[in-house]
C-alpha cells in the first residue's frame, strides 16, 4: 500500500475529514488532497506530525510494503549510478500525462503511414480496369499528392508529440532513481491499466489476423482485378485500425515500464542500446528507403508493405539472440 492509501485508511480510521486533518497539520485542505491523490507527497515534517496523528509508526507511512511497527524499508538500488537523476512524484505524473495525451496522436499518425498508398492502389486498379476513365499520369499525381498529405500530416504528429515528451526523453535510455512514493504510484496505475491493455492487444492482433479476410473472400466469388485491388485497399485500412490501436496501448503501458525501469527498459537493455542505438537508427532508415524506393519504382504497393513486417521479424530475432548472449554472459 502506499502512501496515499494509508493517509486515506487512516485519516477514516479515526474520523477525520480532510479539512480536519489539514487543520491539525497546518496546511490546505487541497494539500491533503493532492497526498491522497498521488499527486505529491508531504514533506518530513508533516510525516511525522501524521505519524503522530494517527498513532503509527513514520516506518509505516513511509515503506510500501510495512504493516505497523515492522522494520525498516530496504531500497533496491544497487543497479543505479550514484551521481543518477531522481524523479520525482510531480515528474512522474506529468510523464504520465503527457503520454497518455499524445500517445492517441503518435497512433494516428501511424495508421496515416499506412493509409497513405490506398488511393494509388485503388485509382491505378480501376484506371487498369478501365472503371474510370483517367490517364496514368493522373493517377500517379494523384496517387502521390494523396500519399505526401498523409505522410506530411503523420510527421506534424510526430514532430508535435515528439516535443511534448522532449522534458523527459532521457527516460527511455538514461538510467535513473525515483523518489519515494513513485514505484507505489506507478506500480498501482500499472496493474488498473493492465487488463485494459490485454483486451485493446487482443482486439488488436485480431484485427491484424482478419485483415487478409477480404482478400480471401474475394478469391473465392471473383477474379475481378479492380475486385482485388479494392480489397487490398480495405486490407491497408483494417491494418492501420489494427495497429493504431496496438501503437496506442503500447505507448501508455510502456510509459509505466519505462517509470519502474522494467522490460524493455531495464538497466541492462538501456546499456544495450546506448551500444546499439546509432546501428538501431542506421537500420530503420535503411528500411524506409527501401520501402519507398521499391515502392516508387515497381508501383507495387500491394506488396511492399511486406518490408515492414520483414524488418521487425529480423529486428526481433536479433534482440533476443543479443539478450540470450548478455544472459549467459552473465
Amino acid at each position: 500500500m502506499i502512501l496515499a492509501d494509508k493517509i486515506i485508511e487512516e485519516r477514516k480510521r479515526i474520523g477525520l475529514s480532510q479539512e480536519e486533518l489539514a487543520e491539525k497539520l497546518n496546511v490546505s485542505r487541497q494539500s491533503v488532497s493532492k497526498w491522497e491523490g498521488a499527486q505529491s507527497i508531504p514533506d518530513i515534517n508533516r510525516i511525522i506530525m501524521l505519524a503522530e496523528i494517527f498513532g503509527v509508526t513514520t516506518d509505516y507511512l513511509l515503506k510500501d510494503d510495512a504493516v505497523r511497527d515492522e522494520g525498516e524499508p530496504v531500497k533496491e538500488s544497487a543497479e543505479h549510478p550514484r551521481n543518477a537523476r531522481t524523479l520525482s512524484l510531480e515528474e512522474a505524473n506529468q510523464f504520465i500525462r503527457i503520454r497518455e495525451k499524445y500517445a492517441p496522436q503518435i497512433a494516428f499518425g501511424v495508421m496515416l503511414c499506412i493509409w497513405s498508398p490506398i488511393a494509388i492502389i485503388l485509382l491505378g486498379g480501376l484506371q487498369e480496369d478501365k472503371i474510370i476513365n483517367i490517364s496514368e499520369n493522373a493517377v500517379g499525381g494523384l496517387g502521390t499528392i494523396f500519399l505526401i498529405l498523409m505522410i506530411a500530416v503523420a510527421v506534424a504528429l510526430f514532430i508535435r508529440s515528439g516535443s511534448k515528451f522532449g522534458e523527459f526523453k532521457n527516460l527511455e535510455n538514461e538510467e535513473f532513481e525515483t523518489a519515494y512514493g513513485v514505484d507505489g504510484m506507478v506500480k498501482e496505475k500499472k496493474d488498473s491499466y493492465a487488463s485494459s491493455h490485454t483486451s485493446y492487444m487482443m482486439v488488436g492482433v485480431v484485427l491484424c489476423i482478419l485483415s487478409v479476410m477480404p482478400i480471401f473472400i474475394a478469391l473465392c466469388f471473383t477474379e475481378k482485378d479492380y475486385v482485388m485491388v479494392a480489397m487490398v485497399a480495405l486490407l491497408l485500412m483494417i491494418l492501420g485500425i489494427a495497429v493504431n490501436i496496438i501503437v496506442r496501448t503500447t505507448l501508455i503501458k510502456d510509459s509505466y515500464d519505462m517509470l519502474l525501469q522494467n522490460n524493455d527498459y531495464s538497466i541492462s537493455k538501456k546499456r544495450r542500446r546506448k551500444k546499439l542505438g546509432v546501428l538501431e537508427q542506421v537500420y530503420w532508415l535503411a528500411i524506409i528507403a527501401a520501402y519507398f524506393i521499391l515502392s516508387f519504382l515497381t508501383g507495387a504497393w500491394d506488396i511492399t508493405w511486406i518490408i515492414w513486417v520483414v524488418a521487425g521479424i529480423f529486428a526481433g530475432i536479433v534482440n533476443i539472440i543479443f539478450d540470450n548472449k548478455n544472459e549467459q554472459a552473465k
